[in-house]
């Protein structure tokens, strides 16, 4: 497992019977985690403490229950010199997926050691980790999401990390459409990262299913890549696609074209109660 652990203001504190307990730069919050099986005593000292607690409804969906203001309004979260507005949202979410830490490492490393410049074709970009992260290292970015409300969001993040004049795209589209239209652009990028939702409905209806829309979106974006591509990123939060066939499916599009290496693994986030890493995702990776 690859875990991000160069966090200094986001820390997993406890986990236990499908909930883990999390510090945001000290707003402490609970949140469900189907993968926490688990059911091992908590320090009720450390939960009791929490400043909004999040509650799935058997009906579906849920909703926070707020122990206090500071837990309502949004605030400011660093890693390194990158800065995040952080908010509990109406699906548990924040606004940012902390584990994809370790992803951004990765890219940084790969645009600063190309020696020539690189652009990053960001899709389902939420709000802009990954953008930034590429955009600090010295990458042109084109973030792509079809929320318009998740790219204002990415955009303040950019604005916050110091980073809005950096060479940034922000663009509200569909991403298989989009990249369609790159395509018959001819527009041409050296790295390409990725965070499909498992399950989507377009704005015309269409059905997105990760699991049977996955590899053709690989061999669409595959002609976007240049002509030497730095790497290619695929992220992915569905139990049912394991690394192992995210890999496979880059080893059979990107690797076979433009040859180098892919792997993939499981990515966590570390536990201060047990000193054990929290599985939280999978990537693969493509890279010459």
């Amino acid at each position: 497992m690859r875990v991000a652990d160069n966090w200094k203001e986001y820390t997993i504190l406890d986990t236990s019977t499908e909930e883990k307990l999390e510090s945001w730069n000290g707003v402490r919050l609970i949140r469900p985690d189907p993968q926490i099986i688990w059911k091992t005593p908590k320090n009720e000292a450390l939960w009791n403490s929490a400043d909004a607690h999040y509650h799935r409804s058997s009906s579906g969906g849920g909703s926070w229950d707020y122990k206090n203001n500071k837990s309502q309004r949004a605030w400011e979260m660093s890693y390194g010199e990158l800065k995040f507005k952080i908010k509990p949202t109406g699906f548990k979410h924040t606004g940012l997926f902390p584990e994809q830490a370790v992803n951004w490492d990765f890219m940084q490393d790969k645009i600063r050691s190309a020696g020539r410049e690189v652009s990053v074709l960001n899709l389902f970009a939420y709000t802009g980790g990954a953008t930034l992260a590429c955009a600090q290292a010295g990458a042109s970015v084109c973030h792509v999401d079809s929320s318009k409300g998740m790219v204002a969001w990415a955009r303040e993040n950019a604005v916050l990390s110091s980073l809005e004049e950096k060479p940034i795209r922000w663009i509200v589209d569909d991403c298989e459409k989009f990249v369609q239209r790159e395509i018959r652009r001819g527009r041409k990028y050296d790295g390409i990262v990725m965070d499909p939702p498992s399950y989507g409905r377009g704005a015309g209806g269409e059905v997105w299913k990760l699991e049977d829309c996955i590899y053709n979106l690989v061999e669409l974006c595959s002609q976007v890549l240049s002509d030497e591509p730095v790497f290619f990123l695929l992220n992915s939060y569905t139990t049912g696609l394991s690394p192992s066939v995210m890999a496979y499916i880059l080893d059979s599009v990107i690797a076979k074209k433009f040859g180098g290496k892919v792997s993939s693994d499981e990515i966590g986030l570390p536990v201060k109660s047990s000193n054990m890493p929290l599985p939280c995702g999978s990537t693969a990776i493509w890279q010459r």
